[in-house]
C-alpha cells in the first residue's frame, strides 16, 4: 500500500521496515456533524555511517545503535552527494476523512491520485510523494440497535459501526458516506554539521 513513492527507497527502509531508528509519532482525531477524521504522523531519522558506492549500499544508524543496512534503487537521484554523517530524515502522514453526504447524489466509484518530486540535479537526495483515495459509498440499511451502516460502494459491501450516538442519528438510507484516504512521505538528507575550528 505505501509502494507507491519511488524515492522511497531510502524513507521506506528506515521508516517502514525499521521504525526502531529514532522515530517519534503522533495521532489527531477531529469531529464535526457529518464528518469524523483521523490522522497519525510519524517521523524517523537516522545517520549514515558507510556507504558502497560499487553495490549503492547504505549503513543507518539511529541514536539508540539500531543498524541496518539497505540497497539504494536508481530510483534514488544524487546518490553521489550522500556522505557519511549525514543525516536521513523520513516524515510519513497518513489520514482517513468519513463525511456523511445527505440525498446522495453522487457517483458511487474510487477514485485515486498520486504525485511524486524529487531533488533537482546536484542537491542532496530529497522527495515528496503522496497518494489519495477517494470512494463513495451509498448508506443502504441502517441498523440502530448495533449503530451499524451498511454501505455498498463500487467494489464490495461494508458495514460501518458509529460509535457517536449524534453522529448516528443524521444518517438516513439513501444518504451516502464518502471516505478519503490520504498517505504522504517527505525525505530529507541533512549534511553533518562541521565542527568549528578551534581558536589558537
Amino acid at each position: 500500500m505505501r509502494t507507491y513513492i519511488l524515492v522511497a527507497a531510502i524513507a521506506s527502509t528506515v521508516a517502514l521496515v525499521h521504525p526502531a531508528i529514532a522515530q517519534t509519532s503522533n495521532a489527531a482525531m477531529t469531529s464535526s456533524p457529518g464528518k469524523v477524521g483521523v490522522a497519525q504522523t510519524v517521523e524517523v531519522s537516522a545517520k549514515i555511517t558507510a556507504i558502497d558506492k560499487a553495490t549503492r549500499t547504505i549503513s543507518l544508524k539511529g541514536p539508540g545503535g539500531d543498524e541496518v543496512k539497505m540497497v539504494a534503487g536508481p530510483d534514488v537521484k544524487n546518490f553521489a552527494q550522500l556522505k557519511v554523517g549525514d543525516t536521513v530524515t523520513a516524515k510519513y502522514l497518513e489520514s482517513l476523512v468519513l463525511e456523511l453526504k445527505k440525498g446522495g447524489g453522487l457517483k458511487v466509484e474510487k477514485t485515486e491520485t498520486a504525485g511524486v518530486t524529487g531533488a533537482k540535479p546536484g542537491e542532496k537526495p530529497a522527495g515528496i510523494g503522496g497518494r489519495q483515495v477517494t470512494v463513495v459509498g451509498d448508506v443502504t440499511k441502517i441498523d440502530a440497535a448495533t449503530q451499524t451502516l451498511t454501505v455498498k460502494g463500487p467494489q464490495r459491501t461494508v458495514e460501518l459501526k458509529v460509535r457517536d450516538p449524534e453522529q448516528f442519528k443524521l444518517v438516513a438510507v439513501g444518504d451516502q458516506i464518502q471516505a478519503t484516504y490520504t498517505e504522504a512521505l517527505a525525505i530529507a538528507v541533512t549534511p553533518e554539521a562541521k565542527a568549528a575550528p578551534k581558536k589558537k
